[in-house]
């Protein structure tokens, strides 16, 4: 999956064995930890090294990139999983980001069609993420692009996301 957008835009997967796309990973993926949406801290040293050794050994993991004049400006960091009721993969999108000078370019919308085009070659029967509650801007992108919480039984409420951190 590659595909260029204008002459400036190109957006493609990430090889994780190619130090330039490895270097645009870890740079994206510190401006978004840095950002207050994602949590406002800067990738620790320890996580800058090893986070694309690691990525490459997670079955099922895809990195998309947006780049702009070869700057990296966008990422998606994804996973393939598996839905048990379909019984068909299923792709989840963990981290959406664009650099903060960037935004509202579609950028974001460009990340979003490479991945679906990426879950429809997989096979994939949905794409899935999880977004803060107050991250407007967020929302109302993915809602414009088809995205919504779920349910299964109206009644029983929509899904929640929840965690617990093991040290």
């Amino acid at each position: 999956m590659s595909q260029t957008l204008s002459p400036a835009l190109s957006i493609a997967k990430a090889d994780f064995a190619d130090p330039a796309d490895a270097a645009a990973i870890v740079a994206m993926l510190d401006i978004y930890a840095r950002d207050p949406m994602g949590g406002g801290e800067p990738l620790s040293d320890d996580v800058r090294q090893r986070l694309v050794p690691a990525l490459s050994q997670v079955p099922g993991a895809f990195v998309v990139l947006a780049r702009i004049d070869g700057e990296a400006v966008g990422i998606a960091n994804c996973f393939t999983g598996f839905s048990t009721f379909a019984a068909r993969p299923l792709v989840n999108i963990h981290d959406m980001a664009v650099a903060p000078a960037h935004r509202g370019k579609g950028i974001a919308r460009a990340l979003f069609a490479a991945i679906e085009a990426e879950a429809r070659m997989l096979g994939a029967c949905k794409i899935t993420l999880e977004v803060l509650s107050g991250n407007e801007r967020a929302k109302a992108l993915y809602a414009s692009l088809g995205y919504g919480d779920y349910q299964l039984d109206p009644e029983a409420g929509h899904a929640l996301f929840w965690q617990k951190r093991l040290s």
